[in-house]
């Protein structure tokens, strides 16, 4: 795997290497040893897996709030997205800033998405499926998000959003 920190501190883009053959390829999508070698957190406490139909659809920014602050490494296995993380870090230098990359089913890239991030995407193509390791339990509680078009991070999505959820409309502009 090839890590490759982005313009925001801590959070990196990993390039998985394939190895091709005959039968196909093979690539490591984890490894806890390298993980540790840069300095990131390998807890894994959950998988999850999204599939949204359509180009176009939102899912984000969320975040969870002490004590239940997670890590996330983020894939696209189907399809591509454009996905995006803002730092929420109050002493960070990058804090308020935002990066996006696309990640695709072909291009075997992940996101690694630190504490203290909010974290979304949309889809660039019908039938994406996303698939992400996740350092913490979802916790309720905890549960924060930011609107994806809310003037204070002005991110520049490539692709018109057209499907949100009712809950990731009526987050409140942002204030830490």
């Amino acid at each position: 795997m090839k890590f490759t920190e982005t313009k925001l501190k801590g959070a990196f883009l990993i390039d998985m290497e394939k190895r091709e053959d005959n039968r196909g390829s093979f690539a490591r999508s984890f490894c806890r040893r390298e993980f540790e070698t840069h300095g990131l957190n390998p807890h894994v406490a959950q998988a999850n897996a999204s599939h949204s139909l359509r180009k176009g659809t939102m899912r984000g920014m969320h975040y969870q709030k002490t004590p239940f602050q997670e890590v996330k490494i983020v894939r696209c296995t189907r399809g591509a997205i454009y996905d995006v993380i803002i730092d929420l870090r109050i002493s960070s230098p990058t804090y308020q800033q935002w990066v996006g990359a696309e990640l695709t089913a072909d291009n075997y890239r992940a996101l690694y998405v630190p504490e203290d991030f909010a974290h979304g995407f949309v889809t660039l193509v019908d039938d994406a499926d996303v698939f992400y390791l996740v350092s913490q339990f979802y916790a309720p509680n905890s549960e924060c998000g930011i609107r994806h078009n809310d003037p204070m991070f002005a991110i520049q999505w490539p692709e018109e959003i057209k499907v949100v959820s009712d809950k990731d409309n009526a987050w409140p502009d942002y204030g830490p």
